[in-house]
């Protein structure tokens, strides 16, 4: 899968969803924020550091940037106005990375070693991008069901709804 401007598409829906999460998520009092809700990573707040982590992580390796994390699963950030710079930060990163991409890049093989496992493993470099991508939409799918439960409203979420592609109009483009 080659076609460059999905991986864009998706570095800007990745972006517009974390900005809207974060902004309702910046209204919960810090307590409810970090209260273990029983999702995969306990609170909003894990979920979010999971979220900004597995991000630096894989753009490490996929942008070949050092690995500067904390140990897999530790908090990055306990102060939510800096996760959400950090956050902020990491998305403006993707998107300008997803506009250095190429097909012949993206064709290639790419080895890397899991943190989680410690194999090493190597897969082609498109499959890694767009895995980059799934697990956002993965992990902020279970943040979107704690806000939920809690009556919060993010709005909408569908990918059709980014505010980039409402502007496209196909009658217009020829």
């Amino acid at each position: 899968m080659y076609e460059l401007s999905y991986y864009e598409t998706m570095a800007e829906y990745n972006a517009w969803m974390n900005e809207k999460l974060y902004r309702v998520c910046a209204e919960i009092p810090d307590e409810l924020r970090k209260k273990d809700l029983g999702a995969f990573f306990g609170s909003i707040h894990g979920t979010l550091n999971h979220l900004l982590h597995a991000d630096l992580i894989w753009m490490g390796r996929l942008a070949g940037l050092p690995l500067t994390t904390a140990a897999l699963g530790q908090e990055l950030y306990s102060a939510f106005d800096d996760l959400r710079r950090e956050r902020e930060t990491m998305d403006r990163e993707i998107l300008d990375w997803t506009r250095t991409l190429s097909p012949e890049r993206l064709a290639q093989p790419f080895t890397y070693t899991s943190l989680s496992d410690r194999k090493t493993r190597t897969r082609p470099f498109w499959l890694l991008v767009a895995h980059l991508f799934n697990h956002q939409t993965h992990h902020r799918g279970q943040l979107t069901t704690l806000l939920s439960q809690l009556r919060l409203d993010y709005g909408v979420t569908d990918l059709p709804w980014l505010p980039s592609l409402c502007e496209f109009d196909p009658a217009e483009s020829g």
